[in-house]
């Protein structure tokens, strides 16, 4: 195949996976993390209720879906835009690293094994802080080969500059600066660039003094850390998980195989500290953020904390794959990944593959076709850890934190709080219900993540005040879950529909297709 044309067939991969791996996704719902985000913008984040979770502010992300918001309204393709463009520009540096490092047709190489893993492609389509934090780690080390190549102070204060930035857009991305740190001490110890001791320390010092005010949150919120847990503590096997193995070693098998069939020759190693950088962007966050969960008993073995690491698993596979790629074989070896990215990705059994498996909007959207009027009883546990007695109580005001996804999927219906775990308090109000507004109603719902439903589901039909109701699944919405329970004789009066207590639940800020 001649050059043009294989440059041609690489770009028109490289589009169909975009198309249909970040671009499809973009209208799905929202799932309960994104909703946040939505809830930190409309309402602030001084908002009283998100003092319970002062890490969810902690963050320059926000800026991002609120400025697109502004010029083309809040929807969810509006809000996650951002993410995908940030996450184009990190898969450009990710490919441009790779080409320095490997060789210089490698970036295509590396670009589709970034491509070949779900966790990547799921930061393109995610309202979240994730895809910001892969472009400010993958900036800031082509700021770093840069500037130990050129030793510009240019370069050096963008690295700076870039380094700083990845521990404002999250707090948990602090293991990354031990990447930083191999890389800048392996070449300055071989002397392998120009740049001294002291101009290194005075640019490392330049990233520090930015980052002071991110130590002082992060410090002051460590005391609280282990109410925000949500995980358990990680095992040896999700350890091995997180190195994408199958990813690594495939890459590597599969170019040995090829260069036996087609006698590849010319073969070449990249340099000593081509390993060292993408070896350490590979395996350094997960070790730290693994020893961290173990040492502290507080685990943040989360694998959107751990998201950092994904270009390290996507470049290691080029690397990998390097001893046995002859350098004019690099393109057509990229472009047989592609393909095989594009067939394994791509979901094609589904039309529309959702971001996330959680359709919280279909679930609000079936709930009015069924609710009666705004007095149709409304059961709601918290989908967050954080929702638990004191701070959760019967009377919570809304809107809230711990129930940010009802102004973004508005239902018709008056709201009944629930808890994110059951507990005394919990159950002892569950039967004030049972024996008040939900025995006197019609029918009546149980709305949040699908576990908590099937809990508290389970808990009413249980109890006597309800003995005979009717009770189902409205699903499947994914995790979310909607249970309607049905009086098989309503007998419900003007005077109990007029008593109910009047708390609709709405929101300003409905997305699309949810008014």
């Amino acid at each position: 195949m001649k050059a043009s044309k294989l440059k041609l067939a690489l770009w028109i991969v490289l589009a169909l996976c975009i198309g249909r791996l970040w671009l499809v996704p973009l209208g799905s719902s929202f799932w309960v993390d994104e909703m946040v985000s939505a809830f930190v913008i409309h309402y602030g984040p001084t908002h009283p209720s998100l003092t319970v979770a002062p890490q969810v502010t902690e963050t320059i992300y926000y800026s991002l879906p609120k400025t697109a918001e502004k010029f083309f309204g809040f929807s969810e393709i509006v809000y996650r835009i951002p993410s995908l463009i940030v996450l184009a520009l990190a898969l450009w540096l990710i490919a441009k690293i790779s080409s320095r490092l490997i060789h210089p047709d490698a970036g295509w190489f590396a670009a589709f094994a970034c491509l070949s893993l779900r966790g990547f492609n799921y930061e393109a389509a995610d309202a979240r802080p994730y895809a910001l934090g892969t472009l400010a780690a993958a900036a800031a080390l082509w700021f770093l080969i840069r500037w130990l190549d050129s030793n510009q102070w240019s370069d050096g204060l963008l690295f700076a500059i870039a380094a700083a930035s990845v521990w404002w857009v999250h707090l948990v991305f602090w293991p990354f600066y031990f990447v930083f740190c191999a890389y800048i001490l392996f070449r300055l110890a071989r002397r392998e660039t120009s740049v001294s001791w002291i101009k290194a320390l005075m640019i490392l010092g330049l990233m520090g003094a930015m980052m002071v005010p991110v130590l002082v949150d992060a410090l002051s919120l460590f005391k609280e850390a282990k109410s925000h847990v949500i995980v358990a503590l990680p095992t040896f096997r999700d350890l091995r998980g997180t190195f994408k193995f199958l990813l690594v070693l495939p890459c590597a098998a599969g170019a040995f195989l090829l260069s036996r069939l087609f006698v590849w020759n010319k073969l070449k190693w990249p340099e000593a500290s081509a390993w060292v950088l993408i070896g350490g962007w590979w395996v350094l966050d997960p070790l730290a953020l693994y020893a961290f969960s173990w040492l502290t008993g507080n685990s943040v073995y989360v694998p959107r904390y751990l998201s950092l690491a994904l270009p390290g698993a996507g470049l290691m596979g080029a690397l990998a794959a390097a001893p046995f790629i002859a350098p004019y074989r690099w393109k057509q070896a990229s472009l047989l990944l592609g393909v095989i990215v594009l067939i394994a990705m791509g979901q094609w059994k589904q039309q529309w593959p959702a971001h996330h498996n959680s359709d919280w909007r279909a679930a609000a959207r079936k709930i009015n076709e069924w609710s009666l009027s705004a007095a149709t009883p409304i059961v709601l546990p918290s989908p967050f850890i954080e929702a638990k007695p004191p701070i959760w109580n019967a009377d919570y005001p809304l809107p809230g934190f711990l129930y940010c996804y009802l102004p973004v999927y508005p239902i018709q219906g008056t709201p009944y709080l629930l808890p994110f775990e059951r507990s005394k308090e919990a159950e002892a109000y569950a039967i004030q219900l049972a024996g008040g507004p939900l025995r006197t109603a019609p029918r009546f719902f149980i709305y949040g993540g699908d576990r908590n439903v099937w809990l508290w589901r389970k808990f009413l039909a249980s109890r006597p005040e309800l003995r005979g109701w009717r009770s189902r699944l409205l699903g499947p919405f994914g995790d979310v879950e909607v249970a309607l329970f049905e009086n098989p004789n309503p007998q419900l009066t003007a005077s109990q529909n007029s008593s109910a207590p009047n708390r609709e639940i709405a929101g300003d800020h409905a997305a699309d297709g949810v008014k």
